[in-house]
């Protein structure tokens, strides 16, 4: 209620989504989608913001019948018919199973019953519903995961970085599906079955680089993005852009650099930070006290600009153990297409030559 006295609050714009779009996953090439059968639907790339939550299951097939014409309509499908069509369905994450539904017809049928609200199950007629029978015998649904298990409803984030498989299995009759006289013989051919997944584009970007050994500790890491150049010819392949970059963060397991956030913003000629990374570097790399750079601050920005992280400083945990090195990058606007990364990772290597037993070890 004394939300009501804010009258100094300003408006809230978030902007970090720029895109939500929809992709169709396919059941591997040799399913069948006969009675029993085990239909598995895979998410293989990692490096994706999805939002289970939104997606859904496209199921396409026709309702046909062999007994005397004019008897069609004596046989037609039933209340939540897509349920009813499957024994079972299991959802896995990076092949650990996170959720499951058995006797999916009943199990979800009973749920949103006292579950849906009155204008949520309007909608559920697209999902097979009450639904509407097609005299041809076509019929295509597009059916929530919330409606068929927990974890879609509950979990209303993204899942990052992770592998998915939806695990349905085959009921072994649709007579569950179907209303009507089984003198009539009904047949159900599912033609397609596919997971729908809702893509979230954001202007914030994560890259798992490499896992390091502590014999390839990281010194120094350049970044750099470049757009449209590579393997075009009137374009130069020397020079990088901006992207409308605004943040760099390098995360060496749990230990960040640099601490403080770049705040960069092209439009308004807000990189003086990253020229003077450069110019740090130039001396810390030489271990010199006074090194002019080789490129002015001109000749930086045409050519550039890009991002010098120094993390030649670090502490022995990190020193001592595998790293994972990771960036995280954002940008004000989503990134433009044929746009390609790149990441220099600078690390110490000594190695040790005994020239009288010809062996060659790596000592650091």
């Amino acid at each position: 209620m004394t939300e009501i006295l804010n009258i100094g609050g300003e408006p809230v714009f978030d902007d970090r989504i720029v895109k939500i779009e929809t992709h169709t996953y396919n059941p591997y090439a040799n399913t069948t989608f006969e009675y029993n059968d085990e239909i598995r639907i895979p998410i293989q790339q990692q490096d994706l913001y999805t939002l289970p939550c939104e997606s859904f299951l496209y199921v396409e097939g026709t309702l046909t019948v062999t007994g005397a014409a004019g008897q069609a309509d004596n046989v037609v499908l039933g209340n939540n018919c897509v349920a009813f069509m499957f024994d079972e369905i299991r959802y896995e994450l990076d092949g650990v199973e996170i959720d499951h539904c058995r006797n999916v017809g009943i199990t979800s049928t009973l749920k949103n019953y006292v579950t849906v609200s009155s204008d949520r199950s309007v909608i559920l007629r697209n999902a097979g519903w009450e639904p509407h029978n097609n005299p041809n015998g076509y019929f295509n649904f597009c059916v929530p995961l919330n409606l068929l298990l927990g974890f879609c409803k509950d979990y209303k984030r993204v899942v990052i970085n992770a592998r998915h498989e939806l695990i349905l299995i085959r009921s072994r009759t649709d007579n569950n599906c179907l209303v009507g006289s089984l003198a009539l013989e009904p047949t159900i051919k599912l033609l397609k079955i596919q997971w729908r997944m809702p893509h979230v584009n954001t202007t914030k970007h994560s890259w798992a680089i490499k896992t390091a050994t502590q014999l390839e500790k990281s010194r120094y890491v350049v970044f750099a993005l470049q757009t449209g150049r590579k393997n075009v010819m009137f374009a130069d392949t020397s020079r990088f852009d901006d992207c409308k970059l605004t943040n760099v963060k390098l995360y060496l397991n749990s230990e960040v650099y640099p601490y403080d956030d770049l705040n960069l913003d092209f439009g308004k000629h807000r990189w003086a930070i990253l020229y003077d990374m450069y110019a740090r570097f130039c001396k810390g790399y030489y271990a010199y006290e006074y090194l002019e750079p080789s490129l002015t601050v001109s000749t930086f920005l045409r050519n550039g600009p890009f991002v010098i992280i120094d993390c030649s400083r670090q502490n022995e945990s990190v020193k001592n153990a595998t790293v994972d090195v990771r960036l995280e990058f954002d940008c004000m606007k989503n990134v433009p297409p044929n746009t390609s990364a790149y990441c220099l990772i600078i690390y110490d290597r000594v190695i040790k030559y005994n020239p009288l037993t010809n062996v060659v070890r790596k000592i650091v």
